[in-house]
């Protein structure tokens, strides 16, 4: 806090903070009190040394954290014109700046040792794509920690030969970009298992546009026998036993093809090894003999389609399944009772479809409560997600969700619970996300926060009977006293307090009274403590109106006052007393045309003449001021009584002041009451 500037002047401070490279500067607001028209903002800068505002006055508030996104800092303030100024305390400390979290590439997966300078990122693609870029990304020290290189893609391939192939995943290729991109293309691919195996295909999916075509052949040429023609069969097929050489061909324009030879390549007089993506199975026999019996199961958030749970190895000619295996798909939608699970985009891991309207409902026990943990957010900013709470009767909306979000958490207040999901139906016009996972358990209803003592020399509310997580208890404090600390308190997820409980400090000061207009002020401390004094003075050309001095007094209880209000400075014109004029036969000792309040007018009568009435009259203050009498008369002396100077008297001198050569009219005192004589000094 500096002493009021003069009015007109401006103060403009900048105070610039720079530190290492690969650290960053974190303020906290320890207090600010802005006068207003004062400005205050906190400054960073982009990698480019670009200016970034982080926070400005409006919504500064105590104990806030502010980091710099790179190794400087800045904080500046500007002075009001009228020369007033508030108080603000920052103080800072340095951090260690970190690489943002690499984005998970679609279709792969990215595991990060550390986000810190010297960390890495290695990233690998799902069975059937392939990484374009680099597999290791590291992070680089610099003003703004960056990784080395870009995200690499995962992209499945046009074609391709796999020799001694026993587990694997054929792809549609995916699509090219750019001005001279094309989507006409033919893709070849050559599988062949080991020597004395045989492969297995299974299609996990197929859509072909009117123009593309896919052929499967035994053998590696084209020559050999036709196991599928999508031109001449109309059924696609599930699932196929082989021989060892397959050839695949499709031509295509935009097409989805997922084949899988997902188990071992199998020996003959047994069943192959049944494959089950999402999921997993139990078996009677391992080596798959006839009369093995295998029983599928999903992961959580999928569900079974398109064959049964249960299939057998039938016939010792030539083994093979009774049915093929089934699908495990995340579904759009459910009822869900279970204690915990989750819940994921339709048909997690792959793309959302477009205009998809799912709604998973949970409910627990009427005893407990539904914890949400969103792992993965990243849908299309024209698809939503809605999370309520309530059944269908008390409904409460939690959040709405567009685009991506970091993960969080959501507890519900009742036994139910409701998630929604719309994708556009134009989602291959706007584009889709990544998907969602959302976790969710439930939990005890008596989960909740500690409760907090009350607090001396004041009060607090609670937002909710029970203290459960997202609960707000507020503090208020007794006339007469500050509240120390954060205000407002949360219940948090992790069931504990948001800051310590505050207390309530006895105000020993007073409140600034403020400036009053064409004058100046002196305070005998600036921190306006009890005992603290003001004095206020006016400028050239005003009057005081009221105490010049003003006191902090403390009360109990109370908050501490000033002794009086604030005075005014009024312009003299406005409170002077004009001149009465002249009593006839009279005159006036100095005569001016205005009179402060407080200055008084003296008449004087010509030789011959009797005054009647107060020789002298006062300005009086007032709205508007006036005289404290009326102008004396003046009238003839008519008797001729003699008149004699008593010599041993005294006279009377007025408005005689030294160094001052003014004429000064002056009068002795006489013997008879009526006889006057008036000589000049």
């Amino acid at each position: 806090m500096t002493p009021p500037l003069p009015d007109g002047t401006f103060l403009h401070c900048t105070y610039t903070v720079t530190v290492y490279t690969g650290y960053g500067v974190e303020l906290q607001v320890k207090s600010v009190n802005l006068s207003e028209g004062e400005q205050l903002s906190i400054r960073g800068a982009d990698e480019r040394g670009a200016l970034l505002v982080l926070a400005n006055h409006t919504l500064l508030v105590e104990g806030q954290v502010i980091r710099s996104p790179t190794n400087t800092l800045s904080v500046y303030y500007r002075s009001t014109p009228e020369g007033s100024m508030g108080i603000f305390q920052l103080h800072y400390q340095i951090f260690r700046l970190s690489c943002s979290l690499p984005k998970r590439p679609h279709f792969g997966e990215v595991s990060v040792l550390d986000l810190l300078p010297g960390g890495t990122a290695r990233f690998h693609c799902h069975m059937g794509y392939h990484l374009q870029g680099e597999t290791l990304l590291t992070c680089l020290n610099a003003s703004l920690p960056v990784w080395s290189g870009k995200v690499p893609s995962c992209r499945a391939l046009c074609g391709g030969t796999v020799k001694n192939a026993t587990v694997g995943r054929v792809l549609s290729p995916s699509p090219h970009h750019g001005p001279n991109a094309t989507q006409d293309r033919s893709c070849s691919w050559s599988l062949e298992a080991p020597k004395d195996q045989r492969l297995h295909l299974h299609l996990e999916r197929l859509a072909l546009g009117p123009t593309d075509r896919l052929v499967l052949w035994s053998g590696l040429d084209a020559g050999s026998v036709v196991l599928f023609d999508s031109d001449k069969i109309f059924e696609k097929p599930h699932g196929a036993t082989l021989i060892r050489h397959i050839l695949l061909l499709i031509s295509s324009r935009l097409s989805f093809l997922h084949l899988s030879f997902p188990p071992p390549a199998f020996e003959r007089g047994h069943c192959y090894e049944p494959y089950l993506q999402n999921g997993n199975f139990t078996t009677s026999d391992l080596l798959y003999g006839v009369g093995a019996v295998v029983q599928f199961t999903c992961d959580p958030g999928h569900a079974l389609e398109q064959g049964p749970p249960v299939i057998e190895c039938i016939s010792a000619r030539d083994p093979y399944w009774n049915d093929t295996e089934p699908l495990c798909k995340a579904q759009c939608g459910g009822d869900l009772t279970g204690p915990g699970g989750v819940i994921l985009s339709p048909n997690w891991p792959e793309w959302y479809g477009e205009g998809e309207d799912c709604s998973w409902r949970i409910h627990v026990g009427e005893d407990k409560r539904v914890l949400l943990d969103v792992q993965l957010l990243n849908i299309s900013d024209s698809d939503m997600l809605t999370i309520t709470d309530g059944d269908e009767v008390t409904t409460r909306i939690l959040g709405r969700y567009v685009g991506g979000s970091s993960p969080f958490k959501l507890s519900s207040t009742t036994p139910d619970l409701t998630v929604t999901f719309h994708s556009d139906p134009a989602g291959l016009v706007f584009g889709k996300g990544e998907g969602f996972i959302i976790n969710y358990m439930e939990v005890s209803r008596n989960d909740s926060c500690a409760d907090l003592p009350e607090i001396q020399n004041g009060w607090k509310t609670i937002s909710h009977i029970a203290l459960v997580r997202g609960a707000r208890i507020t503090y208020q404090c007794d006339p007469g006293y500050d509240l120390v600390g954060r205000e407002t308190l949360t219940c948090q997820l992790d069931l504990s307090w948001s800051s310590q409980p505050p207390f309530c400090e006895k105000i020993m000061y007073c409140s600034d009274p403020g400036h009053v207009e064409h004058s100046t002020r002196s305070l005998s401390d600036p921190k306006l403590l009890v005992g603290t004094t003001i004095q206020y003075s006016c400028n050239p050309g005003f009057i005081l109106q009221g105490g010049a001095t003003i006191t902090c007094y403390g009360r109990e209880p109370g908050t501490p006052v000033w002794t009086s209000r604030l005075p005014h400075c009024v312009s003299e014109d406005s409170v002077s007393c004009e001149n009465p004029g002249l009593p006839d036969n009279g005159y006036q000792i100095l005569s001016k045309r205005l009179y402060l309040p407080g200055e008084s007018l003296t008449f004087v009568c010509y030789q011959g003449y009797e005054l009647i009435g107060e020789v002298a009259i006062k300005c009086i203050l007032g709205n508007p001021s006036f005289w404290s009498g009326p102008l004396p008369l003046v009238r003839v002396w008519n008797e001729t009584l003699p008149c004699s100077i008593f010599t041993f008297g005294f006279m009377h001198a007025h408005n005689i002041s030294s160094k001052n050569f003014l004429p000064h009219a002056c009068w002795y005192r006489l013997i008879l009451p009526r006889c006057m004589l008036m000589t000049v000094c």
